[in-house]
């Protein structure tokens, strides 16, 4: 009995000692596959039955390994079977494996059932040209969007296929959202377009439905007013008060019917010669120019590309402004000048030719403030008492909305007591 007691705890210890060795083994062999994999070796020797044998490792091969290992993307290279002749630590971590499980074993194990026909195809097509494709990798329990990048290469061992695989979750999460993102702002454009044909009905209806009540308060205000020397000095006033309400109120519903037109995008575009048009617009103010004494000068415009009637009112909106904002007593000067400019900047340098064109108004009127110069751009903003001087606060509005739908610019700068100047740029040409 001492004897086999003896026996079977002699044998234990060896099995001890054995499995102690074969650990020391492993744990040698998985350090020097981790050289081997990191490059920190280019040679190693090999105890074999005729002796010992040296294994070296080309310098093309030794880059190739410490490339892909630093890559952050998965990288494997596969032989003629598709088995993985090697792979990254990135890979492995892909499809959550340890290295151990992924060498030798088939790639296509790896990729969804759905996608493996056309692996297949990319696999053949990759050993006589580059070939790049998108499948489901399966890692775990779950599959990830990857893109194979599959190239040939020339190893020690011979000709193998190298494929890098990059995770595209990221990237599919983006296009997802952007095109979520695109379909909600196609679904905005189309309310805020029925929004705006909502609107241009509306104004166009009131507008109409509210000048023939008004057309009414005017005739009758007038035939009042033709017979004022009936009626005492109080009602004469308040008469005088109809009539003046009225015709402003004439003017604001022309106006608003006037902007709301600009929100269509059916305005005719034409070759039109600026110098002309404003000479035209000049016959207009023909009255008022003599009864304030006031002096224009319009240098060479250029030809530009513009709707013609829309760019009319710009013009004569501006040129209105600075007759009206005219210093009593003060014979008005207005100048309207224009060049041709490299960029569509009013800090461009002059060109000639140039695709784009500024025209400059500029007067010597009452001025303004200039912190004010983002205000006068907008509806209905008034800078000046109406009781003082007549307007509906749109014109501006409509020279804002006119040049915004032209692709151009328009600002102002002005003082104060010392006029103002308004910049306008242009497109010479509209793009299509």
């Amino acid at each position: 009995m001492a004897n086999n007691e003896h026996i079977q705890y002699t044998s234990i210890e060896d099995l001890r000692k054995e499995l102690a060795e074969l650990r020391h083994q492993l744990e040698e062999a998985n350090d020097t596959i981790e050289a081997i994999r990191t490059g920190q070796i280019d040679a190693i020797v090999v105890h074999g039955n005729d002796g010992h044998q040296l294994y070296t490792l080309k310098s093309a091969d030794h880059t190739y390994r410490v490339f892909i290992e630093k890559m952050t993307e998965g990288a494997v290279t596969l032989n003629r079977k598709g088995l993985i002749l090697y792979c990254n630590s990135q890979f492995a971590t892909m499809v959550q494996l340890p290295l151990s499980k992924v060498i030798g074993v088939s790639f296509e194990q790896f990729i969804a059932n759905e996608d493996r026909h056309q692996y297949h195809e990319m696999f053949q097509k990759s050993w006589n040209h580059d070939f790049k494709g998108e499948v489901s990798l399966l890692s775990g329990n779950k599959s990830t969007p990857v893109q194979l990048s599959l190239t040939s290469i020339e190893l020690e061992e011979g000709v193998s296929l190298s494929i890098i695989i990059t995770d595209l979750t990221a990237q599919k999460a983006t296009q997802l959202q952007l095109k979520t993102n695109n379909e909600q702002l196609e679904e905005i454009n189309r309310a805020l377009e029925a929004s705006n044909h909502d609107l241009q009905q509306f104004a166009s209806v009131a507008s109409h439905d509210l000048q023939e009540p008004l057309r009414k308060i005017m005739i009758f205000s007038n035939l009042m007013h033709d017979r004022q020397h009936e009626l005492s000095p109080e009602s004469q006033k308040y008469l005088q008060k109809i009539v003046d309400s009225s015709a402003r109120m004439k003017t604001l519903i022309i106006d608003i019917l006037n902007y709301s037109r600009l929100s269509a995008n059916d305005a005719p575009m034409e070759c039109v010669d600026l110098s002309s048009m404003v000479k035209e617009l000049m016959e207009d103010f023909e009255l008022i120019i003599q009864e304030k004494g006031a002096i224009i000068t319009v240098s060479e415009l250029p030809c530009i590309h513009v709707n013609r009637g829309q760019m009319r009112q710009v013009f004569q909106n501006i040129v209105s402004n600075a007759l009206k904002f005219s210093k009593p007593g003060l014979e008005p000067v207005i100048k309207v000048t224009g060049k041709c400019l490299a960029e569509r900047s009013f800090n461009s340098k002059e060109q000639k030719d140039g695709p784009y064109c500024m025209i400059c108004i500029s007067d010597n009127g009452i001025g303004f403030e200039e912190k004010y110069v983002s205000n006068i751009f907008a509806l209905f903003e008034r800078l000046n008492s109406k009781d003082r001087y007549e307007g509906t606060g749109i014109g501006l509005a409509i020279a804002k909305k006119v040049i915004d739908k032209h692709n151009g610019l328009i600002t102002a700068t002005s003082r104060e007591g010392l006029g103002s100047e308004f910049k306008i740029i242009l497109p010479v040409k509209q793009s299509q």
